[in-house]
């Protein structure tokens, strides 16, 4: 069944005499079923022909004592606005809105965003770069950029559609005008999903975003900047003041009379239809998480690189990553832990949580077997490393990761230095001390890449073991973020109280060991 009506007729005749096509027609006409505009594109125009056929070929206007040959808006008492500058807009005349436009003419509206962009043949070129583009997907979301000319032509074909229906005592609100994003996804939509074989997903990791562009018709916007110049801001990131959204807010502000002034309405035809700047294939970052132990004293958790330079071959973020790389075939990726530890600081016990976030990879699909694999070629590939628990994650999930950071707690074993000659019994006070409050202001090794502050730090409990005159082995739990090189030998007085205040000696830290992070995530798997 035609969507159209007999009301819609004198609007859908005035537009398609201007030039516009079927689909926008339907739009302007508020028509918000899907099936009417996924019909081709040359049988709409056919049948949209036939509805505006009347016995004697003529446009039928109801207006008193309607003239034979000529219409103009100024009879019963209308205004005239026209787009050069006088006041109005102007009706084409009869002999015009008789000839039909060929079918071949590029909307004056959608510049043949709702033409040839709809048919299946363009739909077959997208799937094909999408599939040559070798992602991984069960699902596609598209997104489309449309030249924003489109919003100041679809702005005025409604002014005059307003204006026709007000004819009728009808109205016409902005709103009921169908976007022209919602008619390309009621068009496009079954077909991409057809052609490709997944479901249309808004929430798919994988996008594809198809850019369109149309040269011709650029300087359509530029009066709005002499208009509403508040709208257009610079930005660093943008090539052009005259974005979608800079436009629509100069719409909404500019006054009707003012944009009749400045844009014709009906808009011109094009000559050209619009191109496709680009289709760009992406996807949404995975997440890979595990723990790992570092047995290395001269390797860092990141690259070390100083003015430059860098100063350690590897570090325990490459070890891992690059593998993770190599096989998500992703182009970057982002590495974070809960907490770090100091390059000559080994982490044993169940090693400390991390999570890999791998930008835009291309293979995404992986078999519990295939990660357990793959868990086994990172820990073949080196000594100073090893893996456990590796897994796919949620972006929501690493939130537990970062709450162990302050909230958790972790156990230390440290190799104690003292200047003076001890004896074992030098050293067990320390054992009866619980929950010991300690402020410790930001390390001097820290302080180019942290704030200055002072922080009251919890020591819940130390074990000594004694080695000899010079030497102790020192088992603490600490709350998470507690600087232990400090607690040990005072960083000049910057934490208080230090082990050497409180055994009254110069105390250093020779070794320093992570035995466990207590933060309960990622889950443990069987081995």
């Amino acid at each position: 069944m035609f969507p159209l009506s007999e009301e819609n007729k004198h609007v859908a005749q005035l537009l398609f005499s201007s030039g516009t096509c079927p689909r926008c027609i339907f739009r302007l006409c508020g028509v918000d079923l899907h099936a009417p505009y996924r019909h081709p594109s040359k049988e709409l125009f056919n049948d949209l022909q036939k509805f505006l056929e009347t016995e004697k070929d003529e446009l039928i206007v109801e207006v008193p004592n309607p003239p034979l040959k000529k219409i103009r808006l100024q009879e019963d008492g209308m205004d005239n606005l026209s787009g050069n500058g006088e006041e109005g807009i102007s009706a084409p005349e009869e002999e015009s809105i008789a000839s039909e436009p060929s079918n071949l003419s590029v909307c004056n509206i959608c510049l043949g965003i709702l033409q040839e962009f709809c048919e299946k043949e363009f739909i077959i070129k997208v799937c094909q770069k999408v599939e040559a583009s070798g992602f991984e997907f069960t699902s596609v979301v598209l997104s489309v950029s449309f030249p924003p000319q489109l919003s100041v032509r679809e702005h005025a074909a409604w002014l005059l559609v307003k204006q026709e229906v007000g004819k009728q005592s009808l109205s016409m609100g902005r709103n009921d005008v169908v976007q022209l994003k919602e008619a390309f996804k009621w068009i496009t939509h079954p077909l991409f999903s057809e052609e490709l074989g997944v479901p249309i997903d808004g929430k798919s990791l994988f996008e594809v975003s198809v850019v369109f562009a149309h040269p011709e018709t650029a300087e359509d916007c530029h009066f709005l900047g002499e208009v509403c110049p508040d709208c257009f801001k610079p930005a660093k990131n943008k090539q052009s003041v005259f974005t979608r959204m800079a436009v629509l807010k100069a719409l909404n502000k500019i006054k009707e009379d003012d944009f009749l002034e400045q844009f014709p309405c009906p808009p011109n035809s094009p000559k050209t239809v619009c191109t496709v700047l680009g289709i760009e294939c992406t996807h949404g970052a995975v997440f890979v998480a595990g723990r790992y132990n570092k047995y290395s004293r001269n390797l860092p958790q990141t690259p070390w690189i100083i003015d430059g330079e860098r100063k350690m071959e590897s570090s325990v973020e490459e070890l891992i990553s690059d593998h993770l790389l190599a096989v998500f075939k992703a182009e970057s990726f982002n590495f974070s832990s809960s907490g770090r530890e100091d390059v000559d600081v080994r982490t044993l016990g169940n090693g400390r949580p991390f999570a890999v976030e791998l930008l835009n990879p291309h293979r995404v699909r992986f078999t519990s077997q295939e990660v357990k694999e793959l868990q086994q070629k990172i820990n073949k590939s080196s000594d100073k490393i090893q893996v456990r628990d590796l897994q796919l994650v949620t972006r929501e999930a690493i939130g537990y990761m970062k709450e162990g950071e302050e909230g958790k707690t972790k156990t230390y074993s440290a190799l104690i230095w003292t200047n003076q000659v001890i004896q074992k019994k030098d050293i067990g006070f320390l054992n009866d001390l619980k929950d010991l409050k300690i402020d410790q202001k930001t390390p001097l090794r820290v302080l180019h890449r942290r704030p200055l502050a002072v922080r009251t730090r919890a020591i819940h409990s130390m074990e000594t073991r004694y080695l000899d005159e010079h030497h102790f082995r020192l088992y603490l739990k600490t709350q998470a973020g507690t600087y232990i090189k400090e607690f040990v030998h005072g960083d000049f007085g910057r934490t208080k109280p230090n082990i050497g205040s409180l055994m009254n000696v110069t105390a250093d830290i020779l070794e320093l060991d992570v035995e466990s992070v207590d933060v309960d995530w990622p889950p443990a798997l069987d081995d």
